[in-house]
């Protein structure tokens, strides 16, 4: 939505005549968004389903420990 100046007393005055001129026009703001491939959403929910879990197993301790200790820099750096 726009912004409409604060000191007009009906501010739908304006969006009733930009709905009037979007119609008398034919320009609308809203496009259709692509239709997604259902099959590949379908796989990519399911590597999704097991991606954290199954990156923490493939990893050592070690390495863990490594990205722990970042992350909690990362987190704590400006405090």
């Amino acid at each position: 939505m726009k912004k409409v100046n604060s000191k007009v007393k009906h501010p739908e005055v304006f969006q009733l005549a930009n709905t009037i001129a979007e119609a008398a026009t034919d320009e609308t703001k809203h496009e259709d968004k692509p239709q997604k491939n259902q099959a590949a959403v379908e796989l990519g929910r399911l590597g999704g389903l097991k991606g954290g879990k199954a990156r923490a197993e493939s990893l050592s301790a070690k390495r863990r420990k490594e990205i722990a200790k970042k992350a909690a820099q990362a987190r704590w750096k400006d405090k």
